[in-house]
């Protein structure tokens, strides 16, 4: 409830108390772990550290689980891919691996499912009709579920959670697949010495910066780490709300845990710059009216009346989208970046204005931005930052070209581009799947990180 409220010093606070009590407590360790992703101060060592203790603590497997391989060493033959998540129903994780799913080159992979699900709707029933075969796992004990994933003799497994809420990390450490593949969920290392890769771009990690901060090699997918598939019941982009009111309206429909004072502070700056402006912020935890008076408060600490800030309720998944006809430019959070709500804000016609951060977490909104040829909105610093938004706001021609154009940027870049993300990802796991094979006794051959 403190991170959710955009305090994550405090929110630590209590997750160091409740593990020191309980050093078992894997959950609350993995909550630990994705809250210091919200704290700008901490260094990348010290947050590989906190990961390290994570996966010393927890990461052991037990016995009666084998580690051996059996499966065919045959380094040109049909794979079989395994996918791990809590997150097969209407989650942003589901989002970009449906057209994943969909893509997929029967004749390369066969498709296998571990659903971690406790709440199933359409989108569990969807990505379900995608798998060649679908496991219900919510229910098992960790070793049963490595048993499984052993029996059915997956050649590559890939998590989709990292330490995000529902994973399943501790039953990696059994080793139940050859090859093991961290993607999607967690932008961040596992700490995991049995997690043997992750997915990620060029953008996100440049090359050089975070390796040494991963116990996983990264492998970084040309084009791009994310595929987006055309959100279902989207309504079509409508003209620029500020030609209507005559002033820009900023929106940021991220998770308010984002939205923390520094970056409050920050936006103060600028809708100060641009008077007459107007900021809509749209989070689940914005449905509660102490929140709202808190998140005023801070904004009149900034000295932005409470007339110019609307606060709202997440909504149903419809009005979420339409609410977009209200905004004009999109504010990205940091250090935590946005990821499915900035690809949303794009596609209904919102240019998003994002701040690079140094790790992969902070780096999301490059990576979007830089697929879809829009650099420009990518700021390097906070004065950076402010002085794109306030030049945006006050171009309502450029604000019209860019929302009536990006809808179709969108579709015709790599971001969308489903068989091009997934020749990506099949082409690098046959890469793994050849230096596994290579590997004395099958054994996952040293892999130089790139």
């Amino acid at each position: 409830m403190l991170k959710d409220q955009s305090r994550p010093d405090e929110a630590i606070a209590h997750y160091r108390e409740a593990i020191a009590l309980d050093p078992s407590f894997a959950r609350a360790h993995s909550n630990l772990l994705f809250t210091l992703n919200y704290v700008e101060t901490l260094d990348g060592p010290a947050v590989l550290e906190e990961h390290l203790r994570w996966a010393r603590l927890h990461a052991v497997a037990s016995r009666g689980v084998s580690s051996s391989h059996e499966n065919d060493r045959d380094p040109g033959r049909r794979l079989r891919i395994g996918y791990l998540s809590p997150d097969f129903y209407q989650h942003s994780v589901a989002l970009f691996i449906e057209p994943i799913l969909a893509a997929h080159d029967r004749a390369q992979v066969e498709v296998y499912c571990y659903a971690n699900v406790t709440r199933r709707d359409a989108m569990t029933d969807r990505l379900k009709g995608l798998a060649d075969h679908w496991r219900d796992i919510a229910a098992a004990s960790d070793t049963r579920v490595a048993e499984l994933i052993h029996e059915d003799r997956i050649d590559i497994l890939v998590d989709l959670a990292g330490h995000t809420a529902g994973n399943r990390l501790p039953l990696f450490a059994h080793r139940p697949a050859p090859v093991q593949v961290t993607y999607l969920g967690y932008l961040n290392t596992t700490g995991m010495a049995a997690m043997d890769y992750r997915f990620t771009d060029a953008w996100c990690d440049p090359p050089g910066v975070s390796d040494d901060l991963h116990t996983e090699t990264l492998i970084r997918l040309e084009g791009g780490l994310l595929c987006l598939g055309v959100p279902h019941d989207s309504p079509e982009v409508e003209a620029l709300p500020a030609l209507r009111s005559g002033f820009a309206t900023f929106g940021c429909f991220n998770n308010s845990a984002k939205i923390t004072p520094d970056v409050i502070a920050l936006w103060g700056g600028i809708l100060r710059s641009v008077p007459d402006s107007h900021l809509l912020l749209k989070s689940k935890q914005f449905a509660d009216p102490v929140n709202r008076r808190r998140y005023l408060g801070l904004f009149g600490e900034q000295g932005i009346e409470p007339a110019r800030v609307e606060l709202e309720g997440i909504g149903t998944w419809r009005e979420y989208l339409e609410r977009h006809h209200r905004v004009d430019i999109a504010l990205d959070p940091f250090p935590y970046a946005g990821g499915t709500v900035t690809c949303h804000a794009l596609w209904m016609g919102v240019p998003v204005i994002t701040l690079a951060g140094r790790l992969g977490f902070a780096r999301t909104g490059v990576s979007i931005l830089s697929a879809i040829g829009l650099p420009e909105l990518i700021a390097d610093s906070r004065a950076d930052y402010v002085a794109k938004a306030v030049a945006l706001a006050r171009d309502f021609d450029r604000l019209e070209r860019l929302r009536v154009g990006l809808r179709a940027r969108m579709q015709e870049s790599p971001l969308m581009d489903s068989r091009r993300c997934v020749a990506t990802l099949e082409k690098s796991y046959r890469q793994m799947w050849r230096r596994w094979c290579e590997g004395p006794d099958g054994l996952q051959a040293p892999v130089a990180r790139v």
